[in-house]
């Protein structure tokens, strides 16, 4: 017991919690910005999937890292355009357009990773994001290590979360997704378009998501395997609820789920006897009791999934 509280106190822990958490964080706001603004994606899997593909392809193929993170935002852009045409405009069922998103996209980016590739006994690989070298503040005693030796998407998705908090908060555009949310006809009295803030949502959150999934092949790991988001999509769909729709509150459910999910690696090691399979379970155990308790208090865009339709009540 004493070694696994110990555990609380190394460096490497906290560092890795940042590491884990940006995926989820940039997962978490793109489907966040969706909902905010009347629309469940659950595409979300599948669009990390394409953005982990095509950002490290487009490495693979010569292109810079940054080229990468554009191209993977693109990718998952394009697939939230298709989500968002579904079901906005024509007001298919978002459930299933989200779900047919989610294999469309993870089956294509696959058929074209086996395309483009020559897969031989170990998957090619990249050069990734290397942590950045900050001068003297990575050298300070454990904040250094924990806050100023991550790569450049890691701060990326800090920024993104605080500006979309922003954004959301004080802004015109903000109010009008806002709006669009929680009652579209009251939008469209005021002169704008509710279908067009909902495509533009959608999109704008896709792309995000796309991102997400980047970091996992260029940041994270250097190679791309069909299997790599292992459900971070679907946490990210819990997590928005468990953080009632706020930027703030999703990032923190983000860095608390990262946190379980480090803290259970090291605690394979430190305790003996117990299954490793217990310690698998319990980020995913511990993320369940926490949206139970939030989850009765969350108050959901009473637009949500309702379809818009211009001149109806």
């Amino acid at each position: 017991m004493i070694d696994a509280l110990d555990l609380l106190t190394n460096a490497s822990l906290w560092a890795a919690v940042l590491r884990i958490a940006t995926p989820l964080i940039f997962g978490v706001l793109g489907a966040l910005l969706c909902e905010r603004a009347g629309v469940l994606n659950l595409g979300i899997e599948g669009i990390m999937t394409m953005g982990a593909m095509a950002g490290w392809l487009t490495v693979h193929g010569g292109g810079d890292l940054w080229a990468g993170l554009a191209v993977a935002a693109v990718s998952g852009a394009l697939m939230g355009l298709i989500h968002a045409m579904l079901t906005v405009p024509l007001g298919l069922s978002q459930h299933v357009s989200g779900l047919g998103i989610t294999l469309f996209a993870s089956a294509l980016a696959y058929y074209l990773y086996r395309l483009i590739v020559t897969v031989g006994e170990s998957p090619p690989t990249i050069e990734p994001f290397r942590p950045l070298d900050l001068g003297p503040l990575s050298d300070v005693p454990f904040l250094g290590q924990v806050l100023f030796a991550q790569t450049a998407p890691t701060y990326l998705a800090l920024a993104t979360a605080l500006l979309l908090a922003w954004g959301l908060a004080r802004t015109p555009l903000g109010l009008a997704i806002r709006m669009t949310g929680e009652n579209p006809h009251a939008v469209e009295a005021q002169g704008l378009d509710p279908i067009a803030i909902r495509i533009g949502a959608v999109v704008a959150g896709s792309a995000l998501m796309g991102v997400g999934g980047a970091f996992l092949t260029m940041a994270a790991f250097n190679s791309f395997f069909p299997e790599m988001v292992q459900g971070r999509g679907w946490i990210c769909i819990a997590l928005v609820v468990f953080a009632s729709w706020r930027p703030g509150k999703a990032l923190l459910g983000a860095l608390l789920f990262a946190f379980f999910d480090a803290y259970q690696l090291r605690l394979q090691t430190a305790v003996e006897g117990v299954p490793y399979q217990v310690f698998l379970m319990a980020p995913y155990l511990l993320s369940i009791a926490a949206l139970i308790l939030v989850a009765r208090r969350a108050e959901v865009p009473e637009a949500l999934m309702t379809p818009y339709r211009r001149g109806e009540r």
